[in-house]
């Protein structure tokens, strides 16, 4: 029998089977974190971009509950001053997925399968996510985007726009918008990306949040920025992103009812269906 959408958000706000490791991406060239399940083999992974002043240790609870699902989750730890560069940004991002793919993580050999990668973000490293993924789309070899999924939380215009290049994405996209957003109201961010968007698209309203709702821990940058860790939006933003990597890097049906109903405080504003 299905589970019900409510059953499935419960489970997926818990931990997972697997136990995690930690590790450290500046070990490859590359200054950064990385999730991973303490076994496996062909995993699926994906690359998640920080907030604008954001470290990425302030995602560490998301990353690791992502590994415990089996998705291996890196970070890079870039672009992290108060005048980053967006392209660069989404430059690290791509080279993190080639770095995990390309080397066997942890002490028994873990690896990454190339054809089950997403890219993730937050703020501003949500809009650089979506410029990742459109250049992973004019790169791709056979005509296919490399990037299987796309998924942000309060996502930041960049530069260039963020919702320009999300004419181009053609891979399954979750925009989780904060509706009384005033560092990146939806209207002009998270709706204008997901509006333009090329593939299938889903954008939810996270009602009751901020801008660093999904921030952890204490840092500086709230003293500039809205908001504060909320651990109501955390747990949404943890179930919701690893129902959806789930669904589309491992092809599983079994938490499409919770991807296909609103829940409370995350209701569907556009359902997942092509733009015009």
């Amino acid at each position: 029998m299905a589970s019900k959408p409510k059953q499935l958000l419960t489970e997926l706000s818990h931990p997972g089977p697997h136990e995690v490791l930690r590790g450290n991406l500046a070990l490859v060239g590359l200054p950064g974190v990385v999730f991973t399940p303490s076994r496996g083999l062909g995993l699926p992974a994906l690359a998640f971009g920080h907030g604008w002043l954001q470290p990425p240790t302030r995602y560490r609870r998301l990353l690791h509950h992502l590994a415990s699902w089996g998705v291996v989750a890196a970070a890079p730890a870039t672009q992290t001053g108060p005048l980053p560069s967006h392209r660069l940004l989404a430059g690290d991002l791509l080279t993190t997925l080639d770095v995990i793919t390309t080397i066997r993580l942890g002490p028994d050999g873990i690896s990454v399968d190339p054809d089950k990668l997403g890219l993730a973000g937050h703020s501003t490293g949500g809009g650089a996510a979506v410029l990742a993924a459109a250049q992973s789309a004019a790169a791709g070899d056979d005509g296919k985007p490399r990037v299987r999924a796309v998924a942000t939380v309060a996502a930041a215009q960049t530069f260039p726009p963020a919702s320009e290049s999300a004419k181009v994405v053609t891979v399954p996209g979750l925009h989780l918008a904060v509706e009384d957003d005033l560092v990146a109201p939806p209207v002009g961010h998270a709706e204008a990306i997901a509006r333009n968007w090329a593939g299938p698209v889903q954008l939810r309203a996270l009602g009751k949040s901020s801008h660093l709702a999904v921030t952890e821990g204490r840092h500086w940058s709230q003293l500039l920025l809205q908001g504060k860790p909320q651990r109501g939006t955390q747990q949404l933003t943890r179930a919701l992103f690893t129902a959806f990597f789930l669904t589309h890097l491992t092809g599983t049906d079994k938490y499409l009812p919770l991807l296909d109903a609103d829940v409370k405080r995350a209701a569907i504003e556009l359902p997942e269906e092509p733009a015009a």
